[in-house]
């Protein structure tokens, strides 16, 4: 992989071999985030104090844009190293506070305009999305907080960033990517249930209102003894709708960490977060489909390593 530190001033420069490094891929939410080592001629500290920006590429293909967060400079008996840290471009928006709106009818466009576009974020792929009425920005909400509850709330969009750096504003895909069969060297298998954090049903209710409370149950665990129980209250504005989907949301963000797979191999970028993929191993009882909710890249003296978090396709991401 070839790493390049870019500064504020736009000085792009290529880093010496990579001793190890890392790049960590997920959906939205946590933030990308990368980590690479480098030698360094201990005597240059301009660039470790000027770099905003880093970029990575694979054969050639871009696959990692990142803020830069931390570099370190270090000097021992291996030698002077540079440890670069940092994120995706969601930093940006997570970064930053929004200032407080409200829309009488707000579209996408004005959402991108006001606090995705004046961060120098590139647009990608994108959906429809409807126009969302009375759409309030609360006063020291993230930039990022302000983009996702409009599109994951009113459209049912996960946003996030590909390796591209461009934000993606579309459905995830639905087509399988890839078979993980017997000649692919997988190093390990894992699989975890979890029943800790799943909610069994949520009462909502709007501020100021009569005690009127909506009751949004999740059937099936409650089914098999969960008991999980968690209270919202929604802002004065909020109508029906809103308030039941805002409860059925959060049955489902509560079950993405029930049933997970983690699964090792010893390749490079094998998959990427969003992507559906078949498992077909012998003497493995979790066969079938598979969605990728975190990707995990690296090299260190062992070689290459791709670890994948699996989730049931149709968990929500």
């Amino acid at each position: 992989m070839t790493a390049f530190l870019i500064t504020g001033s736009g000085t792009r420069r290529k880093l010496p071999v990579l001793l190890e490094w890392e790049l960590e891929y997920g959906c939205g939410t946590p933030c990308d985030s990368f980590r690479i080592v480098c030698l360094w001629n201990g005597k240059d500290n301009t660039l470790p104090a000027q770099a905003a920006r880093f970029e990575a590429f694979h054969e050639d293909e871009l696959v990692f844009v990142g803020v830069v967060d931390e570099c370190e400079v270090s000097l021992s008996a291996q030698g002077c190293r540079l440890e670069v840290n940092g994120r995706g471009l969601a930093a940006l928006l997570l970064d930053n506070e929004a200032q407080g709106t409200d829309y009488d009818l707000a579209t996408i466009q004005d959402i991108l305009d006001a606090h995705v576009l004046p961060y120098g974020i590139r647009i990608g792929e994108q959906g429809q999305f409807p126009a969302v009425a009375q759409f309030s920005v609360t006063h020291g909400s993230s930039e990022w907080s302000v983009l996702y509850q409009f599109a994951r709330y009113h459209a049912g969009v996960t946003p996030r960033f590909d390796r591209q750096g461009r934000l993606i504003l579309s459905h995830w895909p639905n087509s399988v990517s890839c078979v993980i069969h017997d000649r692919i060297p997988v190093t390990q298998l894992r699989t975890k249930n979890k029943r800790y954090g799943v909610l069994s049903e949520i009462w909502v209710r709007e501020a100021g209102k009569a005690p009127a409370v909506q009751r949004i149950i999740n059937e099936p665990f409650k089914a098999e003894g969960g008991v999980c129980r968690r209270m919202f209250t929604m802002p004065g504005k909020s109508n029906y709708q809103s308030m039941r989907y805002q409860g059925e949301y959060q049955l489902k963000k509560s079950e993405q960490d029930r049933l997970r797979l983690e699964l090792d191999v010893a390749l490079p970028f094998c998959a990427w977060p969003g992507e559906i993929i078949r498992l077909d191993r012998s003497g493995w009882g979790y066969n079938g489909l598979w969605r990728i909710a975190q990707a995990t890249v690296s090299m260190d003296s062992r070689g290459h390593h791709t670890r994948l978090e699996l989730i049931p396709p149709d968990t929500m991401l």
